[in-house]
């Protein structure tokens, strides 16, 4: 998370109005950042509260500031714009933060935590003696961050976060997901029928039985006799099957020329 030049490193306090947090810039010491809820960022009545406490801080102390309704006061040379990020008319005004210089000392962490108390009104005294219901603020229950943006993005450009041990951790999770996968392939597809492939097409040509007449599937030729006509030199058909001696018996009493008779068994 970064609001404005300042990268969030850790959570110091918080209250209903905002939360304070340690965090750096580029090349920069250690601040302790103040950034707004969104409940208190919506009330104008505490942005103002949260600008005049910020005004009367010394110069040296406050190192920036920005978000909505903080470009006013003595320390508004510190305000630093934000109109160059892309802005579409939907987004929302910034939540106000300031930058302020950090020791690392307890004395820092309660002077945030006074501005915060000064916001939410948690430790004002009452007037007179109490009495009736209590009082709270109406955004007290809207505890949201407040907004902020982020431009430009810090990938691929920001490299101080990752050094060489997360490169190659991220690395070799690859390789090992990768490994899955194919591993998983191969077991799905390893156990699959051949499909045999398809019978081949007959062309035009086959089917239609193209191509000349064989001599001897068309007209006899004029040396030949006619298939229906029997030649002079060869026998006929009916000739040599009378001729033929037969072993079957014939059927009835009759028996066919040239065929012998069986012995008949007693």
């Amino acid at each position: 998370m970064r609001v404005g030049d300042f990268w969030i490193d850790s959570r110091l306090v918080e209250s209903p109005a905002g939360v304070v947090y340690c965090a750096h810039a580029d090349g920069s010491d250690p601040v302790m950042l103040i950034h707004l809820r969104d409940g208190a960022a919506s009330d104008p009545a505490a942005r103002a509260r949260f600008s005049g406490e910020i005004n009367a801080m010394h110069i040296d102390t406050v190192v920036a500031r920005g978000g909505q309704g903080q470009d006013e006061g003595r320390m508004a040379v510190r305000f630093r714009d934000e109109d160059d990020d892309p802005i579409v008319a939907s987004h929302r005004p910034l939540a106000p933060w300031v930058a302020l210089a950090f020791s690392g000392s307890p004395a820092a962490v309660a002077e945030a935590q006074r501005v915060l108390a000064a916001v939410d009104l948690v430790h004002t005294p009452q007037l007179g003696s109490p009495a009736g219901p209590d009082f709270q603020m109406h955004w007290w229950q809207n505890i949201r961050p407040g907004t902020w943006r982020m431009w430009p993005l810090p990938w691929p450009g920001r490299k101080d976060r990752a050094g060489w041990l997360t490169l190659l951790t991220s690395f070799l999770l690859m390789l090992l997901i990768a490994s899955v996968a194919v591993l998983l392939a191969i077991l799905v597809f390893q156990n699959q029928q051949k499909v045999s492939p398809p019978a081949p097409v007959p062309s035009s040509t086959s089917a239609s039985g193209g191509g000349s007449p064989s001599p001897s599937s068309g007209e006899p030729s004029s040396g030949e006799p006619s298939s229906g006509e029997p030649s002079s030199g060869e026998p006929s058909e009916l000739e040599s099957r009378s001729d033929t001696p037969s072993m079957e018996q014939p059927s009835g009493d009759s028996s066919g020329p040239g065929s012998p008779s069986p012995e008949r068994k007693l």
